[in-house]
């Protein structure tokens, strides 16, 4: 009996400890949100969004870093002011770049997948390189896919009556732009993962 007993409160500290440490990285990402601002060439913001996805997925693994940005998107749609510019509202969701919201859990998912290898998450200097760039890449994909199709839609550019058109001119706007960005993200989060003081996260 005490066998159990001690084993189901290790597994309740483990769940509290990932319930924290998710609210942490969905805290993280809200913060970045405030670094924004516009590119002469994109009506949508940059941000440094991205970067707590980054993080999220390759220090919570798949789970925990969906968990993680699906409390950061369900945050700002309720009111939360955690978006771009500190916007809030469930109406962001719906905005013509509406799209990069509803990748997030999905591409923090998909990298904490890539990068760990399994659905637990494993120490973060145990993860080869080549998974980390891998789920980096994959995560990226994810955000311009939902981001393009979002602005297409949402943005009025005749996704239906000319998809490819409307997807092509969407994607010169909302992905092409900002993959230098994306790079120095991805190179930020390789280096958080490699760090010393951080490697047994």
């Amino acid at each position: 009996m005490s066998t159990d007993t001690g084993s189901v409160a290790l597994v309740g500290d483990e769940v509290v400890e990932n319930v924290v440490r998710a609210a942490l990285f969905a805290a993280l990402t809200g913060v970045f949100s405030y670094v924004s601002f516009q590119l002469p060439v994109s009506p949508v913001p940059y941000t440094l969004q991205v970067l707590g996805i980054f993080l999220a997925g390759v220090f919570l693994g798949p789970r925990w870093g969906a968990a993680s940005l699906a409390l950061y998107v369900v945050a700002g749609a309720v009111g939360a002011p955690v978006y771009a510019y500190g916007a809030s509202g469930i109406g962001q969701l719906f905005s013509p770049w509406g799209g990069y919201l509803w990748s997030y859990p999905f591409a923090a998912g998909l990298l904490g997948y890539v990068a760990h290898g399994t659905d637990e998450r494993t120490p973060t200097g145990e993860i080869a390189l080549w998974r980390l760039a891998a789920g980096l890449t994959a995560a990226t994909v994810v955000i311009y896919a939902f981001g393009t199709v979002g602005y297409a839609y949402f943005g009025d550019l005749a996704l239906f009556a000319d998809p490819v058109r409307a997807l092509v001119s969407a994607a010169l706007v909302t992905a092409v732009p900002f993959v230098p960005g994306e790079i120095l993200k991805a190179v930020v989060a390789v280096l958080a993962a490699r760090s010393e003081r951080l490697r047994g996260a």
